[in-house]
């Protein structure tokens, strides 16, 4: 009888599964669908998924390769999540080996085993006595024996620190006979008693009608979107449905657009919860991130928190998911596999029976008209929890005004008096760094990156000049490189020179800074948010990390600086990003007793969509939004795929996207594919970046299924296009923006 023919997806960028045989020491019932075989590939040997088992292939017998062995009793992804890695593969139009790349750890991606690792533990060797006469002259020894002696079943390697136990007198007890120690998994801990550390908060008419209306749909698939305002207590909704979830013997998977919101995301959980709770981001250790995804395979966790790449973990008792702060375009990745992980959180939930519930008090427009035809469920809180009201808006027109450092007179004025009565103030500026860019005054020269088609901003604390775009950095020069003249001015302010002016202006309160720059090292956050919840006067000065998810009950005033970019963007997207970040801030404000105000400075103060915004709030803006993306044919009432290209040398990318084109125009008139349109193709809006040379092309089409069924025929014809190995390509589905 023939060997198997064994189908794997490899970790590669072609969209095809590669043919092995299998070895005759492997028995043919363990080669099971999602199991991992070490394989060879090329010159080095590689590990793949196994996607099914056939008794011929197409390659010739002599050309076929011998798999080198099988890594896994069992799959380590659930079929649940192996169906959604096809789903992905298919829908993404990308290569399976490469999804399954991105659903698996790193150590599960490199052939470690996919089981809890095993700890060392100390034990008491069968004679060992505390009045050993060899322990006369160690009493450090002696006091090591004790305390191991207290754990019968041994002490591992984890809890050796909390019991100041010294690994010296460790060694020392070993060589005496007195201790040994042996290799073994730590047994699972049951959970104790009641679920709850604390008692649930009273819940209003609305969130208690949340509540019911998702615990309804326990044990099926059912979507909801929680369009709340903010301070309305969405997080309170969660933590009462997990708290049902748990009490069913369930899991909960939630999440969290990023990283820094995840130590207080955490830290409310343990608050409210006698539960195991696992967080998985990406600054985890590669083995901290394997411990934590395997904790919650074997249902050791029951909560799992994480950001958009946590949507891959297996659950083995799954109950719900929740997407807090859905809107946010940190769930959309944008390298590798572009995929949205709130869109694929709504598939798995479907593909596993679950209900889904995403929360925003900003939805995104693509949500609301979901629940506007009935996919998803609408559930609104419009009224702020306990006793905080909506803050009040103040346009303020800084036209003809002069500004120190982006900050206007009133509004210094405004802060003043609010620091004065003893609160906190917010001050927002979406612009890192000291200065957007470097001016020479005598003949106009700006700082230009280099590299890409954008200016450097100056950083003055590290004395840089840093381009956001590619990483590029520089010593700002001494005098102008064009006309050598050193008369050389910042112009415009970010958060650096924002900062160095409040604390000149503002000198009997502090000043706290909260972007990138001032949070990079690790738990700078931490001591950051710790002043401002002590609840003393300051100052928060900081960019969006500031609009996300922060309760900080002391800020009553929140001033914008300027809220006029996103009014001109060529990014249809724009104006719905800008809203949401100014409805996201704003929120901040008022959250406790005292009122809130927001103060946006603008050049536009009569702009239809700030007064909009600031008088209507952000549904209505939503509906507007809506209606104009309804008249314009687009995104959510229509279908886009962005193809981009770049190349060292200008004009590559653009002759490979025109023969792209071609073969896609070739295969619509073949076919008679009516409804796909082709726009492109076109320079990048920023063309030029890290050195290279951008393009793209755009496909646009009413209905989804017309526009898939053309990429999945074209995309195999573009990768034999001449260029198509000489020019760095990729495809985004559901672009979030066509930069």
């Amino acid at each position: 009888m023939p060997a198997p023919i064994l189908r794997l997806a490899l970790p590669s960028p072609l969209r095809r599964l590669f043919d092995y045989q299998a070895p005759e020491s492997i028995p043919p019932g363990r080669l099971q669908p999602g199991v991992r075989l070490r394989v060879p590939f090329g010159r080095r040997d590689v590990v793949g998924v196994l996607v099914e088992v056939r008794t011929h292939s197409d390659v010739p017998p002599d050309k076929l390769r011998e798999a080198l062995s099988l890594l896994d009793r069992e799959p380590p992804l659930p079929q649940s999540l192996f169906d959604l890695c096809l789903w992905t593969s298919h829908y993404y139009q990308h290569s399976l080996g490469d999804t399954f790349s991105w659903a698996l750890p790193v150590l599960l991606r490199q052939g470690e085993p996919a089981t809890a690792r095993e700890q060392r533990y100390w034990h008491l060797a069968p004679d060992a006595r505390a009045d050993d006469p060899r322990l006369e002259r160690a009493p450090r020894q002696r006091e090591a024996l004790k305390a191991i002696a207290q754990h019968p079943h041994g002490v591992p390697q984890a809890l050796l620190g909390k019991l100041q136990l010294n690994r010296a007198s460790l060694e020392g007890l070993i060589e005496k006979g007195l201790l040994r120690t042996e290799q073994r998994r730590s047994p699972p801990q049951p959970h104790h008693g009641s679920w709850l550390l604390e008692p649930p908060l009273p819940l209003n008419a609305q969130q208690r009608a949340a509540v019911e209306a998702v615990s309804a749909g326990f044990g099926g698939f059912h979507a909801s979107l929680l369009a709340g305002v903010t301070g309305s207590g969405k997080t309170e909704v969660y933590l009462q449905l997990i708290h049902a979830v748990l009490e069913a013997g369930r899991q909960a998977l939630v999440l969290i657009p990023e990283i820094n919101l995840g130590p207080q995301t955490l830290a409310r959980f343990e608050r409210r919860f006698n539960a195991r709770i696992v967080v998985l981001h990406s600054a985890l250790s590669d083995r901290e991130r394997l411990d934590a995804w395997l904790a919650a395979r074997d249902g050791e966790a029951d909560i799992v928190i994480g950001t958009r790449s946590a949507l891959f973990t297996p659950l083995k008792r799954p109950g719900l998911i929740i997407v807090d702060e859905e809107h946010d375009g940190s769930y959309k990745q944008q390298e590798g596999l572009r995929y949205q992980a709130r869109d694929l959180a709504v598939v798995r939930a479907r593909l596993e029976g679950l209900p889904i519930l995403l929360g925003s008090a900003t939805p995104a427009l693509e949500s609301l008209h979901n629940a506007h035809t009935g996919r998803y469920a609408l559930l609104r809180l419009d009224q702020r929890a306990g006793v905080a009201r909506p803050p009040r808006f103040l346009r303020l027109d800084v036209k003809s005004r002069p500004l120190d450092a982006g900050l206007s007179a009133p509004l210094l004025q405004a802060m003043t008096q609010t620091l004065q009565a003893g609160q906190q103030v917010l001050v927002f500026l979406n612009r890192r760094g000291f200065a957007p860019t470097l001016l020479c005054h005598d003949c106009g020269w700006l700082s230009q990156c280099p590299r890409c088609d954008a200016r450097m901003t100056l950083h003055q604390r590290h004395n840089e000049l840093r381009c956001h775009h590619c990483g590029h950095a520089e010593r700002p020069p001494t005098n102008c490189p064009q006309c050598r003249h050193v008369d050389l001015r910042p112009v415009g302010a970010g958060t650096e020179r924002a900062e160095e002016r409040l604390r000149t202006l503002l000198p009997d309160y502090p000043v706290l800074r909260i972007d990138r720059d001032s949070t990079a090292r690790k738990g700078a956050l931490d001591r950051l948010l710790d002043t401002v919840n002590r609840g003393e006067p300051c100052v928060l000065l900081g960019t969006q990390m500031l609009a996300k998810g922060h309760h900080f009950p002391r800020v009553t005033l929140v001033a914008i600086l300027d809220a006029d970019g996103g009014l001109f963007s060529g990014d249809f997207r724009a104006s719905e990003r800008m809203a949401q970040l100014i409805v996201q801030v704003a929120g901040r404000a008022g959250r406790a007793e005292e009122p809130g105000r927001v103060i946006i400075q603008t050049h536009l103060a009569d702009h239809p969509l700030l007064v909009q915004l600031t008088e209507q709030g952000y549904f209505a803006f939503a509906e507007q939004a809506l209606a104009e993306r309804r008249a314009a044919g687009l995104p959510p009432f229509s279908h886009l795929a962005l193809l981009r290209a770049e190349a060292h040398r200008p004009g590559q990318a653009e002759e490979f996207l025109e023969l792209a084109c071609q073969a896609a125009e070739k295969l619509i008139d073949e076919n008679a594919a009516g409804g796909v349109e082709l726009l492109g193709p076109v320079p990048s809006p920023m063309e030029r970046r890290a050195g290279r040379y951008r393009a793209q092309l755009l496909f646009q089409s009413q209905a989804r299924t017309p526009l898939h069924r053309l990429l999945g025929a074209w995309l195999p014809r573009i990768e034999q296009l001449p260029g198509a190995r000489s020019v760095r390509w990729s495809l985004d589905i559901d672009p979030s923006d066509l930069y």
